[in-house]
Order: structure tokens, then sequence, then C-alpha cells
């Protein structure tokens, strides 16, 4: 692994990544970033789900000319 730091979270949270990282058959480090990655594309699908603004519907409509 490379360089690592550490970061403060409950003992009933690091029992729950503890227990998913053990039924991944992965590392606490594997399973955050999973999560952290997770996280991520759920912004993104929120992001392309909301309706577009008056500015992106133009531009979309735009002539390319």
């Amino acid at each position: 692994m490379a360089e690592t730091t550490t970061i403060r979270i409950s003992r009933a949270t690091h029992a729950q990544v503890t227990r998913l990282a053990a039924e991944r058959h992965e590392t606490i480090d594997e399973t955050v970033r999973r999560a952290i990655r997770a996280l991520r594309q759920d912004g993104i699908g929120h992001d392309l789900a909301a309706d577009l603004t008056d500015d992106e519907k133009a531009w979309l409509d735009a002539d390319a000319g």
C-alpha cells in the first residue's frame, strides 16, 4: 500500500467497514475507495437527472453553424 494516514471514525462505523470489507474479501482501503467512487457516481447521476437550466437549453438549441 502507498502512503497512509489516519482518519477518525466511530467504532460502529469502523466495525461496519471492517465487516463489509471482510464480506467482499478486500481491504478496508479498497472498500472505502469503492464507497467514495459510488458516492461520486451518485452525485453525477443526480446532476444528470436534474432539469436543464434555461442557459443549458439555449446552448443545446444553438446553431452550430
